[in-house]
């Protein structure tokens, strides 16, 4: 009998190798099974460490398709999909960006966010047209995302995006991956063997978590979504949103909370222009324009106004 291609590749990637930590963690306690896990999260934050220079690059990439009308796509099959989604559907609110800026595209659409859906990974086509439907251009970023590295779906869709000049970035937990190997920029986070044996929603999914939030956090920061490190373009869209915008104007201007209340109000709930108000002591609708001739960066309009 010919051996099966798939199971020979799978001796090779080091997230489907034992861990030789928890070889027998169905015999532990609860605590010692919990211990066991603990451990070994503690070991993604220093896996995550030598990959800060491609991270850092692919931030760079990413602020200069923002600044040129481009787009961060996220794409990935099953754990590595939903991640990109959740990342890229959290900066709306926390940064009022555009509902397309950020992009996560899951393997088998939408119903795959609940439900596996049966081949969905292998589909190379399907990464193809999902692509094509949102529009895909050579001024967008595509981060193509899989803990192996080798999902043919994640492939297929960064193939795509290099025959139309987009560049690529990987993010895999396993080093020298086809992923890594197709794409500009490269990073991996090699968090080792699961606690269960090939189980990438635990180390690999935390690792791949704490990559995208550097990546978009670090963007928005470059783009002038913040003020020192406080989140003033957050969207006061609800009743805690409001109150953190609230508390945002009192902290970066050291005023009390009628002040903020106030400039608030007269902001249309805008904490940036809120801010600028405060801080430079002028009108809402001149706040607002120094802020637009500062393509929004905030400290950039403040500095204009004691020039």
């Amino acid at each position: 009998m010919d051996n099966n291609p798939l199971l020979d590749e799978l001796y090779t990637i080091l997230s489907e190798t034992r861990n030789n930590e928890t070889i027998n963690i169905d015999l532990l306690s609860t605590s010692d099974i919990l211990q066991k896990i603990n451990e070994e999260d503690q070991k993604v934050a220093l896996a995550i460490r030598p990959a800060l220079g491609p991270i850092s690059l692919a931030v760079d990439i990413i602020v200069n398709a923002f600044n040129n009308n481009g787009r961060l796509i996220y794409i990935g099959a099953g754990t590595s999909g939903r991640l990109g989604i959740l990342d890229a559907v959290e900066c709306v609110p926390t940064f009022s960006v555009a509902k397309d800026m950020v992009v996560g595209i899951i393997a088998g659409g939408e119903k795959a966010i609940k439900h596996a859906v049966e081949g969905a990974e292998d589909d190379q086509e399907a990464a193809i047209t999902d692509l094509k439907e949102i529009q895909f251009t050579s001024n967008d970023v595509l981060v193509g995302i899989a803990a192996s590295g080798r999902t043919p779906y994640v492939i297929s869709a960064i193939q795509y995006a290099n025959s139309l000049g987009a560049k690529t970035v990987a993010v895999s937990c396993n080093p020298h991956s086809p992923i890594g190997k197709k794409s500009d920029v490269d990073i991996c986070a090699p968090v080792g063997p699961e606690v269960l044996t090939g189980s990438t929603r635990m180390k690999s999914g935390t690792a791949q978590k704490l990559i995208l939030n550097m990546l978009s956090t670090a963007s928005m920061i470059k783009i002038g979504k913040t003020y020192q490190n406080l989140m003033v373009d957050v969207n006061a869209s609800n009743n805690k949103l409001y109150a953190r915008a609230l508390l945002i104007v009192m902290q970066a201007t050291d005023c009390d909370e009628k002040t903020a209340t106030t400039a608030l109000q007269q902001a249309n709930n805008e904490a940036k222009v809120a801010i600028m108000m405060i801080l430079t002591n002028i009108s809402a609708d001149k706040a607002l324009a120094l802020l637009q001739q500062n393509k929004g960066y905030l400290r950039k309009a403040i500095e204009t106004t004691t020039a």
